[in-house]
């Protein structure tokens, strides 16, 4: 592996080729691609295409149950631009039965420590669909704040629902 990040209950690497046929069976759950803002279905080939061509202002990694070994889900740093030390996240972790484990907070912390203390990122963002209710309860648990509304940001399936847009400053996060 190249890049990997090693926490106490996950570890965060390199996305490979086999990660795909997990990432293709929650990807295409309608309830998960309605809160995560994936407006098609995708295929095993898709994501695998999407793993080789990230783009160079993103870094990814696929999280996993260190104990197990088991895959349940990818986290990254997007739309990465050093001059303004500003950085988007991403976290999915899509099974229900991986939810109130503490598997989220520990890889959201690691990527808060990637990018505030190695990357010296000073903004770090994200947007949320207004009805992902748990997510929105989620970052603010860890310290995003909300700063804006997109009204009527997002469609899926026929409807406009707002985008709700939050960051978390290094100063904040260093503070904690």
């Amino acid at each position: 592996m190249d890049k990997q990040i090693v926490g106490q209950k996950v570890i965060l690497r390199q996305q490979i080729d086999g990660d795909a046929d997990f990432f293709v069976r929650w990807y295409n759950n309608k309830n998960i691609m309605e809160k995560c803002g994936f407006t098609q279905k995708t295929t095993k080939e898709e994501i695998i295409a999407s793993f080789h061509k990230q783009s160079s202002d993103g870094d990814w990694y696929t999280v996993v149950d260190k104990e197990t070994g088991r895959v349940i889900g990818e986290t990254g740093l997007l739309r990465m631009f050093p001059k303004w030390a500003t950085t988007d996240l991403t976290i999915i972790i899509p099974n229900p039965e991986d939810y109130g484990k503490g598997y989220g907070t520990e890889t959201i912390n690691l990527m808060f420590d990637l990018a505030f203390t190695k990357l010296n990122f000073n903004r770090i963002a994200i947007g949320v669909v207004g009805f992902n209710h748990s997510a929105l309860s989620f970052y603010k648990k860890v310290g995003f704040k909300q700063e804006g509304i997109q009204e009527q940001g997002y469609f899926y399936d026929g409807e406009f629902s707002d985008f709700i847009m939050m960051r978390l400053l290094k100063s904040e996060y260093l503070a904690k």
